[in-house]
This record gives C-alpha cells, sequence and structure tokens, in this order.
C-alpha cells in the first residue's frame, strides 16, 4: 500500500506544489473511518466464525472458503489501527512494524481475491457441471492451505522492500524505490484483472443456465457470491486505477504533473481506498442479509442471548385484578 503523505512536490517547473489541505482532511476523514471499519470488521466477521463453527457444517466446500475469507479480512483488518495512527502522527513504530504492516495488507488482499475466486468457481461448478465430483478430489479440499502460501510470497517482495524514510521533519513507512513501487503496483492491476475475468465469466456462464432452467434454488445458490464479488470489485476496481495513475504521475506526464490534477488524485484515492477496505466489515452484512443460512443462525443465536421473559398465567393475572 503506497502511503505518500507529503506536503509537497515539485510538479511543475519553477512551481511548487503544496498539499498540507490534502494531508490535513486524510489526518481527520481516514483515521474515523479506519476505526468505524475496525469495529464492524471484528464484530462481523467473529460472528461469521462462530456461526460456521457451532451452526455449519466445515466439511462442505463453501463454508470452508467462507471462514477462510473471514479469517482473511480479519488479517487485513489487524493493520487499519497502525494506518489510522499514520495519518494522525506521523510512523512512530520501528521498520520491522513497517514490513509486516505491508505484508498484512497485500496477505489480506491477495487472499480475498484468491478465495471469492474459488468460492465463484466452486458454484461455476456446481451450477454448470452439477454431476462433477471435482470437489471431492484432494486438490479442492488443500486449495485453502496452497491460497495462503501463494498470497503469501506474492506479498512477500513489497513488504521485503519497505522501510522507514524520512522527509522533512516526518517519518514514512515506504519502498525503497520508486521501480519497486511500480511493480507491486503493476502486480496488484495485473492480479485483480485476471481475477475479475475469471470471476466474470463463470457469472456470465452461470447466468445463462439459471435463465434457461428457471429453477430458484440454484439462484439463492450463488446469490451471496455474486454479491461479495461485485462488492469486491465496486470496491477495489477504483483503487486500482488510481494507483495505476498516480504512477503515472512519477513519471512527469502530462496533465498528471500539473497541480490541482495531482490534488484531486490525491483526493480521489482518499475516497477510493476507503471503499476498497471497507470490503473486510461489507462482507458479514452480506452474508446476514443475502444468505438464509445465516440469517436463521443469527435469530436462534439471538434468542438464545436474549430469551424472551415468560409471561404470568391469565389465571395469576386474574387473581391478582380481582385482588385489587
Amino acid at each position: 500500500m503506497t502511503e505518500e503523505s507529503t506536503t509537497e512536490y515539485n510538479l511543475e517547473p519553477d512551481q511548487l506544489c503544496r498539499k498540507e489541505e490534502v494531508v490535513k482532511v486524510g489526518s481527520i476523514i481516514i483515521p474515523l473511518f479506519f476505526t468505524l471499519m475496525v469495529v464492524l470488521s471484528c464484530v462481523g466477521n467473529f460472528l461469521v466464525l462462530v456461526i460456521l463453527v457451532f451452526y455449519e457444517k466445515l466439511s462442505t466446500p463453501i463454508n470452508i472458503l467462507i471462514l477462510n475469507l473471514a479469517l482473511s479480512d480479519l488479517l487485513f483488518t489487524f493493520g487499519l489501527p497502525f494506518w489510522a495512527s499514520y495519518h494522525i502522527w506521523g510512523w512512530t513504530f520501528d521498520e520491522t512494524c513497517c514490513k509486516a504492516l505491508k505484508f498484512l495488507f497485500y496477505l489480506g488482499f491477495y487472499s480475498s481475491v484468491f478465495f471469492i475466486t474459488l468460492m465463484t468457481i466452486q458454484r461455476y461448478m456446481a451450477v454448470v457441471h452439477p454431476l462433477s465430483d471435482w470437489e471431492k478430489c484432494r486438490g479442492f479440499s488443500i486449495a485453502p492451505f496452497i491460497v495462503w502460501i501463494l498470497s503469501g510470497l506474492a506479498a512477500l517482495p513489497g513488504s521485503l522492500r519497505s522501510k522507514v524514510m524520512s522527509h522533512i521533519t516526518n517519518l514514512y513507512c515506504e519502498y525503497d524505490s520508486i521501480e519497486v513501487k511500480h511493480a507491486v503496483v503493476y502486480l496488484q492491476n495485473v492480479f485483480f484483472f485476471i481475477a475479475f475475468c475469471i470471476m466474470g465469466f463463470c457469472h456470465v456462464r452461470m447466468f445463462w443456465i439459471i435463465r434457461k432452467s428457471q429453477t430458484r434454488r440454484r439462484h439463492r445458490a450463488i446469490k451471496i457470491i455474486f454479491c461479495v464479488g461485485l462488492v469486491f470489485f465496486i470496491g477495489w476496481a477504483p483503487f486500482n486505477i488510481v494507483m495505476f495513475l498516480r504512477t503515472l504521475m512519477d513519471y512527469g506526464l502530462h496533465p498528471f504533473i500539473i497541480c490541482d490534477v495531482s490534488i484531486r488524485l490525491d483526493y480521489a484515492f482518499y475516497a477510493c481506498r476507503l471503499m476498497a477496505f471497507s470490503h473486510c466489515c461489507i462482507n458479514p452484512v452480506i452474508y446476514v442479509f443475502v444468505g438464509e443460512k445465516f440469517q436463521n443462525h443469527l435469530r436462534a443465536m439471538l434468542k438464545k442471548i436474549c430469551p424472551k421473559q415468560k409471561q404470568l398465567p391469565t389465571r395469576k393475572l386474574s387473581r391478582v385484578n380481582s385482588s385489587n
């Protein structure tokens, strides 16, 4: 994650582009949103984990993927308080913490993309090829372990090349070179684009089969997966586009070297980042409002936590009234 919070850039010849207002807005809005995301994500994802462990069967492939996606969202959430304090006081931690937070961010991003893509493929095979036994094969059972390993390998280069750098009187957690930053952004964009193509193809094929079969059962089966994928795309697509445009500013390409354009791009970066990071707390909401099983389990949990008080029998009530 690039966190350029410098207050001024020499974007145009003989012209200093000052960005104190951008940094000031970011230091107020971003910590508030990150704090809200942390609370909602922890409550929602822990609730999903409890429902899956105590009320659902973890032997089913879709539940295993939802469980791992919730763990991925929680890992992503644990880094948000540090980034919130970063926007208020600057970087106040050591270089090891800088590398660890970069690793957590990209581990959460890549694993989320992997698990959402696998959830889409799992529903695609169930709808388009319902008679296949691919879910019973050994490869799918070890898929979550492979996803975590691949996500860790993808997140490792950017985290290892991160370091604490100084600018005037402030410290920043950044990459050690502009080439590394661009390589990380391009890898993230390419990875996101490939996952989008796979999910798009699967959803188009599923909708085509459902439209022909006209079975509501299959429609309910892919409803959650479609909503999770749609929210993920709406959140991360603008963020990846803005990240790519910011790399063009580093190359000094017109019109990104114009101060007003650069400032607007920074505001767009803040807004798109808040949208992208909110996926960690939106996924549990989708499970509750879209998934019928999660709704039933949540009602059962609430009844156990807050049981209704037993009403007095009518005979006792009549005796009390007659005595009065």
